[in-house]
Order: structure tokens, then C-alpha cells, then sequence
């Protein structure tokens, strides 16, 4: 992997996503869980919770690079548009910079909506154990 290296991956906010974060986290605002609450807020329907892109991040470092031996050091995550079910998000994440030195690497990365639109965006780095 180097500096400028760029990857892509495709997630889904199914039901089992989206049910298995309100379990496991029991985060039932009604922004999330409550259709007419977020209508009235102006959605067309319930918000899914932005950590849910956070977990697909994690499954992009953990799963998808060609290296195993890597941890989170930090992370930084903006939101600009909501996700709702069953909505797929690109994920593409470059490698901003690479330390040889204190061996890590530092992303950019930007999820989409299949229609182009900007959901979120932030940084990332690892290290490699």
C-alpha cells in the first residue's frame, strides 16, 4: 500500500444493520425508530444512525485492505446528508500519507449515495501492529 493507493467498497444499510445496532447499542431516539417523529422533522422516513457508516469503516480497515496487522489510532467523521434503509453507500477511501517510520497510514475517505450525493466524509489513521 502507498501514498495516493485508493479503495472502494459498496455497503448496505439493510434491516439486520440497522436492527443490530438499535440492539446492540440501545439507541432509540425517534429520529431513528419513529416515522411520523422524523417526518415531522421534514424526513421522508426514519434517519439511520450515522455511527452505522462508522461500524462500515471499521469493516472496510478490519476486512477489506490487503493488510491484517493494523489497529484505529483515530478517526474523524463528518455528516452532511442522511441514510435510510435499505440505501446503498460507496465508501472511497485514498491514502492521504504513509510513515515508514512509526508505521502508519492516513486516509481521506468520502461515502456516497448511489446518486452521487456527499453523506460523509472524514479521516483515518492506522497503524500497523
Amino acid at each position: 500500500m502507498q501514498q495516493g493507493d485508493i479503495f472502494t467498497r459498496k455497503y448496505v444499510v439493510t434491516d439486520k444493520v440497522y436492527n443490530g445496532f438499535i440492539e446492540t447499542f440501545a439507541d432509540k431516539n425517534p429520529l431513528h425508530t419513529d416515522k411520523s417523529f422524523a417526518e415531522k422533522l421534514g424526513m421522508p422516513e426514519v434517519v439511520m444512525h450515522g455511527n452505522i457508516l462508522n461500524g462500515f469503516l471499521s469493516h472496510f480497515i478490519g476486512e477489506e485492505l490487503p493488510l491484517k496487522n493494523v489497529i484505529i489510532h483515530s478517526q474523524s467523521i463528518n455528516f452532511y446528508k442522511p441514510v435510510f434503509l435499505n440505501e446503498t453507500v460507496s465508501l472511497q477511501a485514498e491514502i492521504a500519507s504513509v510513515s515508514e517510520a512509526v508505521k502508519t497510514y492516513s486516509f481521506n475517505f468520502i461515502f456516497r449515495k448511489q446518486s452521487g450525493i456527499r453523506v460523509a466524509k472524514g479521516k483515518i489513521q492506522i497503524g500497523l501492529l
